[in-house]
């Protein structure tokens, strides 16, 4: 979904805008690893989730008459200019078509652990008369060789579903987006502390990001949509 500009900014996904590469002062030292791929048993795993709901009243579109409402949020989000608005398409390095649904989305470079990456994601965005759901499939890392060897062991899932409700005197939009992610942490002195010493803090910034980009993601899409709206009253003249 698109949400705010990348850096300031959004969340195809849940993009990784710029405000949460780490400082030199908060580095962790662990990589994100995959459970079922690893080949240790031993090896502690810390999994992070984070979850943020989010509502934002919908303006009232109607005809000339000013009766029926036209260009319902359903069809926005249906029409390839909701789908790119979704994914904020504009703050990405590259976007690509992949199947029925299916895009790929390249995000621009971030600092991360000390390394130069361009996260890559697999989102499927299913729209509907009654919701949309975008749901992200796989991540992986473009960049050094270091970086890109821990895409057999990174684990990440995300699901943003968005509803709507026109029929009350107020209508509105609501955003329910979960973010899960798995880390497997074996360099010292981590793998020495208790898995919750990880988890503690990785849950607070996961969760400091949702709580930054949920609304900027509904401040944004409610824009995008009001071009759209105005668009498509243009064509109509």
């Amino acid at each position: 979904m698109r949400a705010a500009k990348y850096g300031s900014s959004t969340f195809p996904f849940l993009a990784f805008p710029k405000f949460i590469t780490p400082s030199p002062r908060k580095k962790f030292n662990f990589i994100i690893i995959n459970k079922a791929e690893s080949s240790y048993s031993n090896v502690k795993r810390a999994k992070l989730s984070a979850r943020k709901n989010g509502r934002v009243k919908l303006p009232n579109y109607s005809d000339d008459g000013g009766g029926k409402s036209i260009y319902h949020i359903s069809e926005f989000l249906s029409h390839p200019s909701g789908i790119k608005a979704i994914l904020n398409t504009r703050a990405l390095e590259s976007f690509q078509f992949l199947d029925t649904n299916m895009y790929r989305c390249k995000l621009p470079r971030v600092q991360l652990l000390n390394f130069e990456v361009a996260p890559v994601l697999d989102l499927r965005v299913t729209p509907t008369d009654e919701e949309c759901v975008v749901e992200m499939l796989s991540c992986k890392f473009e960049g050094s060789e270091v970086m890109e060897r821990q895409n057999d062991h990174f684990s990440a899932s995300m699901r943003n579903r968005i509803t709507w409700d026109t029929n009350e005197s107020e209508p509105f939009l609501d955003v329910d987006v979960k973010l899960n992610l798995t880390l497997e942490i074996y360099t010292q002195p981590f793998s020495m502390l208790p898995i919750s010493a990880v988890e503690g803090p990785g849950n607070l910034m996961i969760q400091a990001l949702l709580d930054r980009l949920v609304p900027l993601l509904l401040r944004q899409l409610l824009q995008d949509y009001d071009n759209w709206i105005q668009q498509q009253c243009q064509y109509l003249q």
